[in-house]
């Protein structure tokens, strides 16, 4: 990464995250992925270790630093084949809090995240619907005013988080009739009667990601779990969105240089027609492609994660890392399950379920067509 921090203190950082890493999920995380779930008790351990909520301000807990040092723990996660767990670290840390840290007032702050930076607290937050995913204006979630509390109705699906999630921040109408100006944010407390978990639903990667649907039906929260003003949830939104697209671009990068490590290594130690793998011309033009492909993608990323810490990256450019860096990554993934050969077809070598868990990247956090649409009104405008 560039810019604005110490590099050496961040490749300090980086020393103790992969530590930990190795230590606290490196042994267990085949056992999770089959599980279909990680440990509660992970997120305690992250929290202890530091890892959570890194740019927090240190006056709710956090440690108030750079915002390169937060993009660190989930690149790193995802570098060491740990997909799923990058996810959910991303959105709690990346997503979540920086609403908080935005948006909430003092009370709210104090209130949720030191518990978020210490692991006490596991944080959601809960756009998509079954009929409404990169539509949002089309949401039928609800919550109406009554009195001095907001009644919560409605349903959400594909939220990371959602088992492990003790506050959500759920987006809902408030005025059905007003559009986008009628969507409002709550801080949702997973305690309060009416909230309820459905399954945790079968994905074909990220195993151990903690993907849930969630129902609320008639909960009452108090007038003070409304984040920031009412109806312009939809604006929070969109300014909240260029970090994370950047973020799950950053986390691309970062699992497409850990597919290459992987593939390095074992065309350096497979044998075909009496040469190393690594010999044959094919397997030389693919690693210089990929390579190359994956540089020129990391580079821009690099740039962008520059221009969001001195503010000055916008929705678009934050859109084209993410879609770059996303295809990117698929691309790598699969070229080098190809090196691999029907060896990479089996569960037995981590290169599958660096190309398993590389698809949803193009997917969540708005697809790559929206991302070419946002791009393309950016350059072209909108007629």
């Amino acid at each position: 990464m560039t810019s604005t921090v110490d590099n050496e203190e961040l490749t300090l950082f980086r020393d103790m995250v992969v530590k930990v890493l190795e230590t606290e999920v490196a042994p267990y995380y085949e056992q999770w992925e089959k599980a279909g779930l990680v440990p509660r008790e992970l997120w305690n351990i992250l929290g202890q270790a530091g890892m959570l909520g890194v740019d927090v301000p240190e006056e709710c807990g956090g440690c108030g630093a750079p915002f390169e040092y937060s993009v660190l723990v989930g690149a790193e996660m995802a570098r060491m084949g740990f997909g799923a767990l990058a996810t959910n670290v991303m959105v709690h840390s990346d997503i979540v809090a920086p609403y908080l840290s935005h948006l909430a007032n003092d009370h709210q702050k104090q209130h949720w995240l030191p518990k978020m930076v210490s692991g006490e607290a596991v944080g959601a937050i809960a756009m998509t619907e079954p009929g409404a995913g990169s539509d949002l204006q089309a949401m039928r979630s609800h919550a109406v005013r009554d009195g001095d509390e907001y009644v919560l109705n409605g349903s959400k699906t594909f939220i990371t988080n959602g088992q492990h999630a003790d506050m959500v921040i759920v987006a809902a109408k408030t005025d059905p009739a007003a559009g986008a100006r009628g969507i409002s944010l709550f801080l949702v407390d997973t305690t309060l009667p009416g909230f309820s978990r459905g399954r945790n639903i079968d994905k074909i990667g990220q195993h151990s990601g903690d993907t849930s649907e969630l129902f609320f039906e008639d909960v009452r929260l108090p007038a003070s779990a409304l984040l920031g003003e009412e109806g312009k949830g939809f604006v929070y939104l969109m300014q909240e969105l260029p970090r994370e697209r950047l973020v799950i671009g950053a986390i691309g990068a970062a699992a497409a240089r850990g597919a290459l490590d992987l593939t390095l290594k074992y065309v350096d130690e497979r044998w075909v027609f009496g040469q190393k793998l690594k010999q044959l011309q094919n397997t030389r033009f693919r690693i210089a492609e990929m390579e190359t492909d994956y540089r020129v993608n990391q580079a821009f990323v690099d740039q962008c994660l520059a221009q969001y810490s001195r503010g000055e990256l916008d929705a678009a450019t934050a859109s084209m890392a993410k879609f770059s860096a996303t295809e990117m990554q698929c691309r790598v993934a699969d070229g080098c399950l190809q090196l691999f050969g029907g060896y990479g077809y089996t569960t037995e070598y981590p290169i599958s379920r660096a190309f398993i868990d590389a698809r949803v990247q193009r997917i969540y956090g708005g697809t790559s067509e929206v991302m070419k649409e946002v791009i393309a009104r950016s350059v072209l405008g909108r007629d």
